[in-house]
């Protein structure tokens, strides 16, 4: 007899549930800091973004001031532990420590390339529910934007981030639930919507593509 959780789960999306988290976090680093699986790294993440958010917001650090009195911090540190090795048994450091690896070139371009991509099939209104859905979107950030600094909002942000996921995870089959009824009841109001106006605007003609 199938478990309360996976009939659930089967009856949500017909039997092909593919965790849609993982899938969009991927399998790197990323997943593991936003879903706290190295507890100590995303703990460290979250309490460095916040002393910076602190600084500026509070302390009201300029920008400037801070990364020059950051890059004195690590320039005596690196002096001292530099010219210190031979005196104590430490491992002199490397620039490779310092260096940044290809491949978060690589995951941002890809991402950025990804972000563009999906702008400009949403801007076509190739599906025009979603192009209305994403104007809404855009119009309740740029007005939730207009009472809060850019530094908050980002920062409110990489709360979201840091606690969305492994809030996401832990309470799955109930999010999914409430986001599946409220998906058909947007649905509903949209198709609503579609068939008494959007239908009803003219669209240019869709050209065939040629190979």
């Amino acid at each position: 007899m199938p478990t309360h959780k996976t009939a659930h789960t089967s009856g949500f999306t017909g039997g092909h549930h593919q965790r849609p988290l993982h899938a969009l976090l991927g399998r790197g680093k990323l997943k593991e800091i936003m879903l706290w699986r190295d507890k100590k790294l995303s703990a460290a993440i979250l309490g460095g973004f916040s002393f910076i958010w602190f600084l500026f917001e509070v302390v009201e650090y300029n920008l400037i001031p801070l990364l020059c009195h950051i890059l004195i911090a690590i320039m005596l540190i690196l002096f001292v532990w530099y010219n210190a090795a031979g005196l104590i048994t430490w491992n002199i450091p490397e620039v490779y420590y310092f260096e940044i690896p290809e491949s978060t070139f690589i995951f941002l371009y890809n991402k950025l390339n990804w972000f563009l991509v999906k702008f400009y099939d949403i801007s076509t209104g190739k599906d025009l529910t979603f192009f209305f859905l994403t104007i809404s979107g855009l119009w309740i950030i740029s007005a939730i934007g207009n009472y809060f600094s850019t530094l908050n909002l980002l920062y409110l942000l990489f709360l979201c981030m840091m606690s969305l996921p492994v809030m996401y995870e832990r309470y799955e089959e109930e999010v999914d639930y409430l986001a599946n009824r409220g998906n058909q009841d947007v649905r509903r109001m949209f198709r609503t919507l579609d068939s008494k106006f959007l239908n009803k605007i003219p669209r240019g003609p869709v050209k065939p593509k040629y190979k």
